[in-house]
């Protein structure tokens, strides 16, 4: 169990948090939300003793072990990755080394003898014989393989780092994990290996998180932040989100009652109060009208954007004819030969653990590479608009946001672009921000008003909700859905895919493509009933060489 007492922060005058109260329980995952700016991560570094309130305490159980997962990529360069794994339960290693370090001596004393006694345990004690095993268990599932264990983390990519981070912070069953966004720079593979995890997770965890999906799974409650305070609601994201709605509503509802009968006792004491025959009847609902008190219903600090993609013109029968692509990078064939035909309908999700080809099919499809050998055709009627997974090129430059954008505006007009960038929530003098100065969030939010501008009819987009709160997401999300075009996109949002997709492609590692008409989660089962079938024939068969 942990808890926070009254607490609050304070940053200036502005107070982030003001006299929060609330405990976090054993046995529930609890979703941590709130808009962008509201908090969220640092009251995980509070609760983690990272950062000290300007008032209030934490107050965990006695004994009990914190996990919060690390987001410092380079602060265990110098340790291998299974001990950095390991390093999770840090009295676990500091025993390990110690014993290690006893056990080398030449010179070995009976008080050497005593203390490794001890060591050896309390290392019992913690299931240190099982912890290289535990951890590698835990790397294997997040999709990191064994020849990479005993390599030093200063030779592993980044995007394997992320993966013994994670595993780091899930090592050792803690009796608090705090996550913040565990899901970022994962593979859906990943993802949905750490879904497992967590839902059969029986101690107490506390996850922030932008992915809608992963929260509807995991999470059995939700902590919002909104207004300085933190509220709990029972259930996962889309309870939360109805039951908020709900609440509203009722209020308003509620109001709507008492203002009527407001209406009718002022109306009543208007017209009797001179009366003397009616004088104590108008006194009386002088006292009633009094008594009554509107609830006060403040609007949710949350801000959605309006994303609206208008094609400036109809799309053709003929969008896009593929043939026999293939691309080699770096040695590795990336692309194989690979062959489809996109439909004026198709809103084409590619997924899949093989970021790195889809990436490179999007940029051979806007004529940033050239494909070692095939082709590819694009219809006569078809305007693209590209959202790059990497748009640091993009940004790199010194004029502000509306001049970065004015050239792709069909009006010559600084209005024009500004109210685009209004609706993607830049206000007033935000345009004449420097494009080199951006946050991620606010890179993004201007790809997308380029988007809208353009006003094309194929949107090609690789992995546009990195870096976006939830809000923007949604927004997305919504825009997408109702876009009378064609769609190629990645993502690694589950809900995103599953509610805008209506055909799944999927690039194998080595570099030949799936492709179904499907939605995704139909697409997951058929795949995850191929892989049993699977397990089956090679268990007959080993059955029958036996």
């Amino acid at each position: 169990m942990i808890q926070a007492s009254n607490v609050t922060l304070r940053l200036g005058k502005r107070a982030l948090f003001e006299d929060v109260n609330i405990k976090f329980t054993e046995g529930n995952c609890y979703g941590l939300i709130g808009a962008n700016g509201a908090g969220k991560s640092t009251f995980l570094k509070i609760l983690a003793g990272q950062l000290e309130p300007s008032k209030g305490e934490i107050i965990m159980t006695p004994g009990q072990r914190l996990s919060f997962l690390e987001q410092d990529h380079f602060k265990y360069d110098a340790y291998t990755v299974l001990d950095t794994v390991i390093l999770g339960n840090k009295r676990l290693y500091e025993i390990m080394k110690e014993k290690d370090a006893i056990y080398a001596k030449e010179d070995f004393t009976d008080e050497d003898g005593i203390r490794a006694s001890e060591l050896e345990g309390e290392f019992a004690q913690m299931n240190g014989w099982e912890a290289e095993s535990d951890a590698a268990t835990l790397l294997n599932g997040l999709g990191v393989d064994t020849e990479y264990h005993y390599m030093m983390m200063s030779d592993i990519k980044d995007t394997l780092k992320v993966k013994v981070l994670l595993a780091q912070a899930l090592f050792g069953n803690p009796d608090v994990l705090l996550l913040d966004e565990p899901t970022n720079h994962l593979d859906l593979d990943a993802i949905n290996w750490l879904n497992e995890f967590l839902i059969n997770f029986d101690n107490t965890v506390i996850v922030v998180s932008h992915d809608r999906y992963f929260l509807n799974k995991v999470c059995t409650q939700i902590a919002d932040i909104d207004y300085s305070k933190i509220h709990l609601y029972a259930g996962n994201y889309d309870f939360w989100y109805e039951s908020s709605q709900l609440m509203i509503r009722q209020m308003k509802e509620a109001n709507k009652k008492k203002e009527e009968k407001i209406k009718e006792l002022q109306e009543f004491i208007q017209r009797f109060s001179a009366n003397a025959s009616k004088s104590k009847q108008a006194t009386s609902r002088k006292r009633a009208l009094e008594k009554i008190q509107l609830d006060d219903i403040r609007p949710s600090s949350r801000v959605y954007p309006y994303i609206d993609f208008r094609p400036n013109r109809a799309i053709g029968n003929e969008v896009l004819e593929v043939k026999n692509l293939s691309k080699t990078i770096d040695g590795v064939k990336v692309l194989d030969n690979i062959s489809f035909v996109a439909g004026r309908e198709d809103k084409i999700a590619f997924v899949g653990a093989n970021t790195q080809a889809t990436t490179t099919l999007f940029k051979i499809l806007t004529e940033e590479l050239e494909p070692d050998e095939g082709s590819f055709k694009w219809g006569v009627t078809t305007e693209r608009s590209y959202f790059p997974k990497d748009n640091t090129e993009e940004f790199k430059g010194e004029e502000t946001i509306v001049d970065h954008l004015m050239p792709f505006s069909p009006v010559d007009d600084q209005q024009y672009v500004r109210g685009f960038l209004g609706r993607m929530l830049f206000k007033g003098e935000d345009g004449v921000k420097k494009v080199c100065v951006l946050s991620g969030g606010e890179r993004v939010r201007v790809m997308l008003s380029k988007m809208m501008i353009l006003g094309s009819n194929v949107l090609i987009m690789d992995e546009p909700t990195n870096h976006l709160d939830m809000e923007s997401i949604t927004a997305l999300n919504n825009a997408m859905i109702k876009f009378p075009g064609v769609e190629l996109f990645s993502a690694l949002d589950h809900q995103f895919i599953q509610t805008t997709a209506n055909r799944i492609m999927e690039i194998t590692p080595d570099g030949r493509l799936i492709d179904k008409v499907s939605t995704y989660d139909d697409y997951l089962a058929n795949d995850e009933m191929a892989r049993k079938r699977t397990v089956t024939t090679v268990n007959v068969e080993e059955d029958t060489e036996d």
